[in-house]
Protein backbone atom coordinates (compact mmCIF):
# COMPACT_ATOMS: atom_id res chain seq x y z
CA UNK A 1 0.00 0.00 0.00
CA UNK A 2 2.73 2.76 0.29
CA UNK A 3 3.51 2.34 -3.27
CA UNK A 4 -0.09 3.67 -3.57
CA UNK A 5 -0.44 6.23 -1.14
CA UNK A 6 2.59 8.38 -1.36
CA UNK A 7 3.49 8.81 2.28
CA UNK A 8 -0.22 9.60 3.16
CA UNK A 9 -2.77 8.23 5.66
CA UNK A 10 -5.39 5.47 4.76
CA UNK A 11 -8.52 7.91 5.41
CA UNK A 12 -6.36 10.68 2.87
CA UNK A 13 -6.38 8.25 0.61
CA UNK A 14 -10.07 6.07 0.74
CA UNK A 15 -11.31 10.06 0.49
CA UNK A 16 -9.40 10.42 -2.67
CA UNK A 17 -10.41 7.20 -3.93
CA UNK A 18 -14.18 8.53 -2.90
CA UNK A 19 -13.83 12.00 -5.07
CA UNK A 20 -12.22 10.98 -7.80
CA UNK A 21 -15.12 7.72 -8.17
CA UNK A 22 -17.68 11.10 -8.32
CA UNK A 23 -15.31 13.57 -10.98
CA UNK A 24 -15.05 10.42 -13.14
CA UNK A 25 -18.98 10.39 -13.04
CA UNK A 26 -19.53 13.92 -13.65
CA UNK A 27 -16.92 13.25 -16.52
CA UNK A 28 -18.95 10.80 -17.98
CA UNK A 29 -22.17 12.52 -18.05
CA UNK A 30 -21.02 15.74 -19.34
CA UNK A 31 -17.53 15.37 -20.67
CA UNK A 32 -15.39 17.43 -18.17
CA UNK A 33 -15.07 18.84 -14.46
CA UNK A 34 -13.05 15.91 -13.34
CA UNK A 35 -9.67 17.87 -12.94
CA UNK A 36 -11.74 20.67 -11.37
CA UNK A 37 -14.01 18.65 -9.10
CA UNK A 38 -10.25 16.52 -7.75
CA UNK A 39 -7.97 19.11 -7.43
CA UNK A 40 -10.32 21.15 -5.46
CA UNK A 41 -10.99 18.60 -3.15
CA UNK A 42 -7.71 17.25 -2.87
CA UNK A 43 -5.81 20.60 -2.38
CA UNK A 44 -7.86 20.69 1.05
CA UNK A 45 -6.19 17.44 2.16
CA UNK A 46 -3.38 16.55 0.36
CA UNK A 47 0.10 18.29 -0.35
CA UNK A 48 -0.21 21.01 -3.48
CA UNK A 49 2.23 19.16 -5.37
CA UNK A 50 0.90 15.59 -4.49
CA UNK A 51 -2.95 17.04 -5.57
CA UNK A 52 -1.94 17.84 -8.63
CA UNK A 53 -0.22 15.16 -9.53
CA UNK A 54 -2.96 12.87 -8.46
CA UNK A 55 -5.24 13.64 -11.11
CA UNK A 56 -2.57 13.15 -14.18
CA UNK A 57 -3.32 9.47 -14.90
CA UNK A 58 -6.68 9.11 -13.97
CA UNK A 59 -7.37 12.34 -16.63
CA UNK A 60 -4.96 10.40 -19.06
CA UNK A 61 -6.72 7.43 -19.06
CA UNK A 62 -10.73 8.68 -19.14
CA UNK A 63 -9.90 11.17 -21.62
CA UNK A 64 -8.58 8.25 -23.85
CA UNK A 65 -11.44 6.51 -23.34
CA UNK A 66 -13.65 9.50 -24.01
CA UNK A 67 -11.82 10.81 -26.72
CA UNK A 68 -12.31 7.03 -28.67
CA UNK A 69 -15.63 6.25 -27.71
CA UNK A 70 -17.00 6.58 -31.16
CA UNK A 71 -14.15 5.05 -33.05
CA UNK A 72 -10.62 6.34 -34.09
CA UNK A 73 -12.46 7.54 -37.06
CA UNK A 74 -14.08 10.24 -35.46
CA UNK A 75 -11.20 11.28 -32.91
CA UNK A 76 -8.94 11.90 -36.02
CA UNK A 77 -11.49 13.97 -37.66
CA UNK A 78 -12.71 16.04 -34.56
CA UNK A 79 -8.81 16.55 -34.04
CA UNK A 80 -8.16 17.88 -37.72
CA UNK A 81 -11.10 20.11 -37.10
CA UNK A 82 -9.99 21.76 -33.93
CA UNK A 83 -5.88 21.16 -34.53
CA UNK A 84 -5.61 25.35 -34.39
CA UNK A 85 -6.87 25.04 -30.36
CA UNK A 86 -5.32 21.54 -29.91
CA UNK A 87 -1.98 23.25 -30.94
CA UNK A 88 -1.95 26.11 -29.30
CA UNK A 89 -3.28 24.57 -26.02
CA UNK A 90 -0.17 22.04 -26.04
CA UNK A 91 2.23 23.97 -26.17
CA UNK A 92 1.22 26.62 -23.44
CA UNK A 93 0.84 24.10 -21.34
CA UNK A 94 4.68 23.30 -21.22
CA UNK A 95 5.13 26.96 -21.01
CA UNK A 96 3.10 27.72 -17.80
CA UNK A 97 4.14 24.27 -16.60
CA UNK A 98 7.60 25.41 -15.66
CA UNK A 99 6.62 27.98 -13.75
CA UNK A 100 4.40 26.04 -11.31
CA UNK A 101 5.69 26.90 -8.20
CA UNK A 102 6.48 30.28 -8.81
CA UNK A 103 3.41 31.83 -10.59
CA UNK A 104 0.46 34.12 -8.28
CA UNK A 105 -1.83 30.99 -8.83
CA UNK A 106 -5.17 33.13 -6.93
CA UNK A 107 -4.74 35.66 -9.34
CA UNK A 108 -4.51 33.42 -12.32
CA UNK A 109 -7.67 31.37 -11.13
CA UNK A 110 -10.10 34.50 -10.24
CA UNK A 111 -9.09 35.53 -13.87
CA UNK A 112 -10.66 32.32 -15.01
CA UNK A 113 -13.51 32.30 -12.83
CA UNK A 114 -15.02 35.50 -13.02
CA UNK A 115 -15.57 35.38 -17.09
CA UNK A 116 -16.56 31.61 -17.12
CA UNK A 117 -19.04 31.84 -14.40
CA UNK A 118 -20.74 35.05 -16.05
CA UNK A 119 -20.59 33.82 -19.78
CA UNK A 120 -22.27 30.27 -18.36
CA UNK A 121 -25.22 32.34 -15.84
CA UNK A 122 -25.34 34.14 -19.55
CA UNK A 123 -26.07 31.51 -21.11
CA UNK A 124 -28.32 29.71 -18.38
CA UNK A 125 -30.59 32.89 -18.51
CA UNK A 126 -31.96 32.09 -22.54
CA UNK A 127 -29.63 34.54 -24.31
CA UNK A 128 -26.87 32.13 -25.59
CA UNK A 129 -24.11 34.33 -27.32
CA UNK A 130 -22.94 32.91 -30.62
CA UNK A 131 -19.43 33.16 -32.30
CA UNK A 132 -19.33 34.51 -36.15
CA UNK A 133 -17.72 32.17 -38.34
CA UNK A 134 -14.83 35.05 -39.51
CA UNK A 135 -13.75 34.89 -35.52
CA UNK A 136 -14.21 31.39 -35.29
CA UNK A 137 -10.06 30.60 -36.15
CA UNK A 138 -8.76 33.88 -33.89
CA UNK A 139 -11.18 32.51 -31.02
CA UNK A 140 -9.64 29.01 -31.47
CA UNK A 141 -5.79 30.38 -31.11
CA UNK A 142 -6.74 33.07 -28.33
CA UNK A 143 -8.48 30.12 -26.21
CA UNK A 144 -6.06 27.42 -26.76
CA UNK A 145 -3.46 29.63 -25.48
CA UNK A 146 -5.32 30.74 -22.40
CA UNK A 147 -6.01 27.00 -21.54
CA UNK A 148 -2.84 25.56 -22.05
CA UNK A 149 -1.59 28.53 -19.56
CA UNK A 150 -3.58 27.48 -16.93
CA UNK A 151 -3.42 23.81 -17.65
CA UNK A 152 0.45 24.06 -17.20
CA UNK A 153 -0.28 25.40 -13.72
CA UNK A 154 -3.73 24.18 -12.30
CA UNK A 155 -4.47 21.01 -14.66
CA UNK A 156 -7.49 22.69 -15.57
CA UNK A 157 -7.94 23.62 -19.13
CA UNK A 158 -11.02 22.65 -20.30
CA UNK A 159 -13.29 25.76 -19.53
CA UNK A 160 -11.90 27.85 -22.31
CA UNK A 161 -12.52 24.82 -25.16
CA UNK A 162 -15.82 24.44 -23.80
CA UNK A 163 -16.88 27.91 -24.13
CA UNK A 164 -15.72 27.84 -27.75
CA UNK A 165 -17.78 24.82 -28.48
CA UNK A 166 -20.63 26.18 -27.07
CA UNK A 167 -20.48 29.52 -28.95
CA UNK A 168 -20.14 27.81 -32.08
CA UNK A 169 -23.12 25.56 -31.37
CA UNK A 170 -20.74 22.02 -31.86
CA UNK A 171 -23.67 19.18 -31.40
CA UNK A 172 -23.31 17.08 -28.06
CA UNK A 173 -21.58 13.67 -29.07
CA UNK A 174 -18.86 15.89 -30.83
CA UNK A 175 -18.68 18.16 -27.94
CA UNK A 176 -17.72 15.48 -25.96
CA UNK A 177 -15.70 13.92 -28.31
CA UNK A 178 -13.84 17.39 -28.34
CA UNK A 179 -13.19 17.55 -24.94
CA UNK A 180 -12.04 14.21 -24.82
CA UNK A 181 -9.24 14.51 -27.25
CA UNK A 182 -7.99 18.03 -26.21
CA UNK A 183 -7.92 16.83 -22.46
CA UNK A 184 -6.13 13.69 -23.45
CA UNK A 185 -3.51 15.58 -25.13
CA UNK A 186 -3.57 18.23 -22.36
CA UNK A 187 -3.10 15.32 -20.06
CA UNK A 188 -0.33 13.77 -22.24
CA UNK A 189 1.86 16.81 -22.43
CA UNK A 190 0.83 17.88 -18.37
CA UNK A 191 2.61 14.13 -17.74
CA UNK A 192 5.62 15.02 -19.62
CA UNK A 193 5.82 18.47 -18.22
CA UNK A 194 5.69 17.52 -14.95
CA UNK A 195 8.16 14.56 -15.30
CA UNK A 196 10.24 17.37 -16.48
CA UNK A 197 9.45 19.27 -13.78
CA UNK A 198 9.86 16.27 -10.83
CA UNK A 199 6.29 16.93 -9.68
CA UNK A 200 5.30 13.27 -11.19
CA UNK A 201 7.75 11.07 -9.96
CA UNK A 202 7.48 6.84 -8.42
CA UNK A 203 5.78 8.06 -5.29
CA UNK A 204 3.14 10.76 -6.86
CA UNK A 205 2.84 8.23 -10.18
CA UNK A 206 1.79 5.23 -8.03
CA UNK A 207 -0.79 7.14 -6.21
CA UNK A 208 -2.17 8.90 -9.20
CA UNK A 209 -2.37 5.14 -10.90
CA UNK A 210 -4.12 3.80 -8.15
CA UNK A 211 -6.96 6.48 -8.56
CA UNK A 212 -7.37 4.90 -12.35
CA UNK A 213 -10.06 2.56 -11.15
CA UNK A 214 -12.10 4.95 -9.64
CA UNK A 215 -12.52 7.00 -12.07
CA UNK A 216 -12.89 4.28 -15.01
CA UNK A 217 -15.82 2.99 -13.38
CA UNK A 218 -17.62 6.41 -12.90
CA UNK A 219 -16.91 7.30 -16.26
CA UNK A 220 -19.08 4.09 -16.98
CA UNK A 221 -21.79 5.50 -14.53
CA UNK A 222 -21.98 8.62 -16.10
CA UNK A 223 -22.09 7.58 -19.74
CA UNK A 224 -25.14 5.70 -18.95
CA UNK A 225 -26.85 9.35 -17.74
CA UNK A 226 -25.56 10.80 -21.01
CA UNK A 227 -26.65 8.73 -23.11
CA UNK A 228 -29.64 9.87 -21.86
CA UNK A 229 -29.50 13.52 -22.39
CA UNK A 230 -30.71 15.25 -25.36
CA UNK A 231 -28.97 18.57 -27.22
CA UNK A 232 -31.13 20.75 -24.81
CA UNK A 233 -30.61 18.85 -21.65
CA UNK A 234 -27.07 18.31 -21.92
CA UNK A 235 -25.98 22.29 -22.68
CA UNK A 236 -27.84 22.96 -19.29
CA UNK A 237 -25.95 20.69 -17.76
CA UNK A 238 -23.10 21.46 -19.01
CA UNK A 239 -23.80 25.38 -18.49
CA UNK A 240 -24.33 24.15 -14.54
CA UNK A 241 -21.69 22.62 -13.88
CA UNK A 242 -19.83 25.66 -15.57
CA UNK A 243 -21.35 27.95 -13.17
CA UNK A 244 -19.84 25.51 -10.43
CA UNK A 245 -16.79 25.58 -11.76
CA UNK A 246 -16.18 28.94 -12.06
CA UNK A 247 -17.60 29.86 -8.33
CA UNK A 248 -15.07 27.48 -7.24
CA UNK A 249 -12.02 29.02 -8.75
CA UNK A 250 -13.14 32.21 -7.65
CA UNK A 251 -13.42 30.47 -4.21
CA UNK A 252 -10.03 28.89 -4.40
CA UNK A 253 -8.59 32.04 -5.55
CA UNK A 254 -10.18 34.23 -2.66
CA UNK A 255 -9.10 31.67 0.08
Amino acid sequence: MDLIMAGQGAGAFWVAVAVTLVAGFVKGAVGFAMPMIMISAFSSFLPPDLALAGLILPTLVTNLSQALRQGIGPALATTAKFWRFLLAMAVFIIVSAQFVRVLPQPAMLLLLGVPITAYAAFNLSGRSPTLPLRHQRVAEWGLGVLGGLYGGVSGVWGPPLLVYLLSTGVPKLETVRALGVAFLLGAVTLLGAHIQTGLANPASLGFSAALVIPAQIGMSLGYALQDRLDQNRFRWWTQAVLIVMGLNLIRRALM
